[in-house]
């Protein structure tokens, strides 16, 4: 009886087997879905719990970063008590921040694009435990706060910077300015060459089609490979009507440093040919009808036509004298050189950085921008020469050449000429 029963099931055990299988599934799965809305609805009711949402807020509180970073970048216009405000910090805090600026001389004055750090602890009562202030593109100071005196200390640091020494070269098809800025040389190292030549070399009237320019100078690159700020022009060359203009950067003695040609002769002279650069020669000295007061008077200067705003250099080494508003000249600057030579620059926007009577200025360094100040139909220099208490002719001025190197001061500039004409022709075989 028994195997007869096995042999009529044995046929339907498979299938008897999954029926089987099917209702053990179906009753876990609906002990599981009734025990996850349990779970779900308790988590819920806890979520929602007053007291466990107030125990979370303090741990989390007791989480959060205790210090706060804020970092400015300083736009003109600004001064310390305008940045210094933004910073949600009591009015004690900040005291004690423009004091510590106050007693050190290196930072008292702003630049435009400076980098200024801030660091606050948010403890209790927000303090500023450090700030860094970035004095130029390599070196920055570092003032960490001393809570207990509750001062500030200081520490000058110079940034990891690498040195790289950099060859261009190019045929100058429009401007001097714009061929050297499609190379991407820095707008800075362009004007630094344009004012080693300034003393001979007129770019306006005296570069032609396909002259040429080389140049050797320094890069400092951060941690990127960014370029960051750039140094010295090592060797410059200027090729015109296939005659070339080379100079070299030597150290002729301690702490003194000029530009000598291949003949060990100075580039520099008493004064500079042309006091701006990019400039077209608007009005020659001499007699001629003023646009303005309609007869004809002396012209007793040189003018230089350009756009509002160009720099205006101090054509040479000298003491001002004048610095203020001139009547017909507008704004005005006038410098005495020595006890020959006198240079008077008119029509400025705007004087330069620190430029007021009796400051003493260097070849080169900027005294003011071009404007149209006073007497004037649109923006250009006025610029004067006097010899001797005389108005001359600034463009027919011939000045004797700077130094000339001799003894022992010529062998080692050889030497130096030769090191650097080797590092130039390294420099180009690897471009």
């Amino acid at each position: 009886m028994l195997r007869k029963f096995k042999r009529k099931v044995k046929p339907i055990s498979h299938l008897l087997w999954l029926f089987l299988l099917l209702a053990v599934s179906v009753l876990v799965t609906n002990f599981y879905e009734s025990n996850k809305k349990s779970q779900y609805d308790n988590l819920i009711k806890t979520l929602d719990n007053l007291y466990f949402q107030k125990s979370i807020a303090k741990i989390t509180s007791q989480l959060q970063d205790r210090f706060s970073q804020f970092e400015y970048l300083v736009k003109e216009g600004d001064n310390y008590e305008s940045i210094i405000d933004q910073l949600k910090i009591s009015k004690q805090e900040k005291s004690i921040f423009l004091e510590t600026i106050k007693k050190n001389k290196n930072i008292k004055i702003l630049r435009p694009n400076q980098k200024i750090s801030f660091k606050i602890d948010k403890k209790d009562e927000p303090k500023l435990i450090e700030f860094i202030i970035e004095v130029s593109k390599k070196k920055e100071i570092q003032f960490v706060r001393d809570l207990k005196a509750k001062r500030f200390k200081s520490k000058l640091f110079e940034k990891n910077l690498k040195k790289v020494v950099t060859y261009k070269e190019s045929k100058i098809t429009n401007s001097l300015y714009q061929s050297a800025l499609n190379l991407k040389i820095k707008p800075n190292i362009i004007i630094d060459f344009a004012r080693l030549y300034g003393f001979q070399v007129d770019f306006q009237r005296d570069i032609w089609k396909n002259d040429s320019f080389q140049i050797i100078y320094e890069e400092f690159l951060n941690e990127e490979g960014d370029i960051v700020e750039t140094g010295n022009i090592i060797f410059a060359n200027l090729n015109l009507k296939n005659e070339d203009l080379k100079l070299y950067r030597f150290e002729y003695e301690k702490n003194n440093t000029d530009y000598f040609d291949e003949n060990g002769k100075s580039m520099r002279k008493t004064l500079m040919k042309t006091p701006i650069n990019g400039a077209r020669l608007s009005s020659s000295f001499g007699k001629r009808k003023h646009p303005i007061l309609g007869f004809t008077k002396m012209h007793t200067g040189t003018d230089f036509a350009a756009p509002l705003g160009t720099p205006i250099l101090a054509s040479g080494d000298g003491l001002i004298v004048r610095a203020q508003w001139c009547g017909g000249g507008g704004n005005c600057v006038k410098i005495k050189h020595n006890r020959v030579y006198q240079t008077v620059y008119a029509h400025m926007s705007k004087f330069g950085r620190g430029i007021k009577k009796g400051v003493k200025v260097k070849q080169g360094q900027i005294i003011g921008y071009v404007g149209s100040t006073g007497l004037s139909t649109g923006p250009h220099l006025h610029y004067e020469v006097i010899e001797n208490g005389k108005k001359i002719n600034s463009q027919k001025l011939k000045l004797p050449s700077g130094k000339i190197l001799k003894g022992d001061q010529r062998k080692n500039f050889e030497v130096k000429k030769i090191k650097i004409d080797v590092l130039k022709s390294n420099l180009i075989s690897k471009m």
